[in-house]
C-alpha cells in the first residue's frame, strides 16, 4: 500500500524528533538495588554502583523501595535451613559533590520483615508458567520463619515480625575518568562504602559489625540513530567483620560485581537489564542459601518525570536458585539539584 507523501513525511518527522531527543536525556545507569536474602542484606553490599560522580556543589536525593518475597528450605546430613517471609526495605540516600572529582554521601535503610501477602500471587505465577513451587505451596501461607541449625544445634530462629532502621552507610566516590562528546559519554569512578552497626542485629536489621567496600564502576553511553545504548559494570571487594550473625561461619572477604546494558529510544524512557554476582558470604556450609555464590537478575527501566525526577522500576529474580529472594520488586525515585 502506497501512503501519501505528506503522511510519510509526518511519520519521518515524528521518528526523527524522537531520536533527536534521545541523547543522554535518560542515560543508562545501574539499578540501585542489592541482594535482599535476609542473611546477606545485613552486610554492606553496595547498592549505589553508578560511575557518574556529581559536579562540585551538585546534589542528589534518592528514595528506593524494595519488596522481596522468599521461600527456601533444604536439609543435609548436618544442616537444615528455612527462609520464609517477606522483606520490605526503604532506603534514603543523599550524595553531594565536594569537588568536580569527589563526592560524599549517606545511606540509611528502614527494614520491615514479616509474613507478607505475596505467597498466593507467586504460587499462581509459578503455576501459570509451569515453574517449580519449591515447597511454597505446602507451607503455611504468609508466615515469617528464618531458621538454621548446624550439627543439631540451633544457630538462628526468628519468627516475629519487626521493623526499624538498619545500618547507616557513608558513601564516597572519586572520578577517575570522564569523556563526553555529542554522541559519547564514558565514565570511570572509584567508589567506597563504610557501613556502621546502627541496626538491630537480633532482628536482622544489621550485622552488628563494621563493613568496608571498595570497587570500580564504569559506564559507556552511545547515541545512535536508534536511540541511546548503554553498558555499565562494577567490580570490587567487601570486608565484613564477624558481627553477631553466624559469626563462626563468616567469610570476611567477599568479592562482588555487576554488569548490565540498556537502550533509551526516547528522552523519557529507557529499558535495562542488570546481573549482580557475589562470592559466598558464609563457609562450612553446602547450602545454596549460605555457602554458595549468589546471582541476581534485575530487569526493567527508567522513566523521566517532570521536575527532573527519575523513576526506576525493576523486578529481580534469583537466577542462582535460593541465593537471593524468589522475586524482588524495586522502585527508585531520584532527583538532582
Amino acid at each position: 500500500m502506497n501512503l501519501p507523501f505528506s503522511f510519510r513525511l509526518l511519520i519521518m518527522a515524528f521518528v526523527s524528533a524522537v531520536w533527536a531527543n534521545s541523547a543522554f536525556a535518560v542515560e543508562i545507569t545501574p539499578f540501585r538495588t542489592t541482594n535482599l536474602n535476609p542473611l546477606i542484606q545485613i552486610y554492606g553490599l553496595p547498592s549505589e554502583t553508578s560511575s557518574t560522580v556529581l559536579a562540585a556543589g551538585s546534589s542528589q536525593l534518592q528514595l528506593t523501595q524494595d519488596i522481596a518475597s522468599l521461600y527456601s528450605t533444604k536439609s543435609t546430613a548436618n544442616e537444615h535451613i528455612l527462609l520464609d517471609g517477606e522483606l520490605y526495605r526503604w532506603t534514603l540516600a543523599g550524595r553531594y559533590g565536594i569537588t568536580d572529582r569527589l563526592e560524599l554521601g549517606l545511606e540509611l535503610p528502614v527494614t520491615l520483615q514479616g509474613g507478607g501477602f505475596l505467597d498466593g500471587f507467586i504460587m499462581d505465577w509459578h503455576r501459570v508458567f509451569g515453574l517449580p513451587q519449591g515447597g511454597r505451596d505446602t507451607a503455611q501461607k504468609n508466615k515469617l520463619r528464618y531458621y538454621y541449625s548446624r550439627n543439631g544445634v540451633k544457630q538462628l530462629d526468628i519468627s516475629h515480625a519487626s521493623g526499624g532502621i538498619g545500618d547507616l552507610s557513608i558513601l564516597g566516590a572519586y572520578r577517575l575518568f570522564e569523556q563526553q562528546t555529542e554522541t559519547d559519554h564514558d565514565t570511570l569512578a572509584l567508589r567506597s562504602q563504610l557501613k556502621l552497626p546502627t541496626g538491630d542485629s537480633a532482628s536482622l536489621r544489621g550485622s552488628g559489625g563494621v563493613d568496608i567496600a571498595l570497587f570500580l564502576s564504569g559506564a559507556m553511553n552511545r547515541r545512535t540513530e536508534w536511540g541511546t545504548l548503554g553498558l555499565f559494570a562494577s567490580v570490587g571487594g567487601l570486608y565484613t567483620s564477624d558481627g553477631d550473625i553466624l559469626k563462626n561461619q563468616r567469610e570476611n572477604f567477599v568479592g562482588f560485581g555487576s554488569t548490565g546494558l540498556g537502550w533509551s529510544p526516547a528522552d523519557w524512557v529507557s529499558f535495562k537489564v542488570q546481573c549482580s554476582l557475589t562470592s559466598a558470604f558464609y563457609n562450612q556450609s553446602s547450602l545454596s542459601e549460605l555457602g554458595k555464590a549468589t546471582a541476581l537478575l534485575t530487569t526493567g527501566g527508567t522513566l523521566k518525570l517532570p521536575g527532573n525526577y527519575q523513576l526506576d522500576i525493576g523486578v529481580g529474580e534469583d537466577i542462582a536458585v535460593a541465593t537471593a529472594p524468589d522475586v524482588t520488586f524495586h522502585l527508585g525515585l531520584s532527583k538532582k539539584f
